[in-house]
């Protein structure tokens, strides 16, 4: 038997200007947005790559890190959340 999906994780979020700059145009929820956010890291090339769960920040992902140059992915979903309503 299949398990459902979690309405709550299913539930889409207004961006801030900064974060719909990175990953497009909300509404979208939190899982699109993550999934947004790692196409761009990859494409972009902006893992350290002696460290690959780093994330070096251009100029657009400086304003969704709060201008951190340098964030691991566990402190990336936290920061994104600010940008979340």
């Amino acid at each position: 038997m299949p398990r459902k999906a979690n309405p709550a994780l299913l539930k889409p979020y207004k961006l801030s200007a900064d974060l719909e700059a990175v990953v497009g145009k909300g509404p979208l929820p939190r899982s699109q947005v993550v999934k947004k956010l790692w196409e761009y890291i990859k494409k972009n090339n902006l893992q350290n790559p002696a460290n690959k769960r780093n994330i070096i920040a251009d100029d657009k992902l400086l304003k969704v890190f709060g201008g951190k140059k340098e964030v691991n992915m566990f402190e990336m979903t936290k920061l994104v959340s600010k940008h979340l309503t």
